[in-house]
């Protein structure tokens, strides 16, 4: 299971967002939470909050790390390390308000 894990490590870490309507990500590890508004992803540099209208997975692929976003696509961020505990409280605290 570890190897798996860290062989998702090594992927490569990109975006491609097309037409800010369809959001390809590659070297994704995890989807930690998402619903019609918001997507957050941990990858291989970090994790990353996704926030647009109407958001669905299109795509999961856990072996090679790659999703599809579809929607209407209003911001990518990343979290800092330093802060994403606290920042992923806060982001929990407003999808379930």
């Amino acid at each position: 299971m570890d190897k798996d894990n860290s062989s998702i490590n090594s992927y490569n870490h990109s975006i491609n967002l097309l037409e800010r309507k369809t959001l390809v990500i590659t070297g994704v590890k995890k989807i930690d939470n998402f619903d019609n508004n918001h997507f957050l992803l941990d990858t291989s540099m970090g994790y990353m909050v996704v926030k647009g209208e109407n958001l669905e997975l299109i795509k999961l692929d856990t072996l090679s790390g790659n999703v599809t976003i579809k929607g209407s696509i209003q911001s990518i961020q990343y979290l800092m390390e330093s802060n994403k505990k606290n920042k992923e409280e806060n982001i929990f605290n407003r999808l379930f308000k």
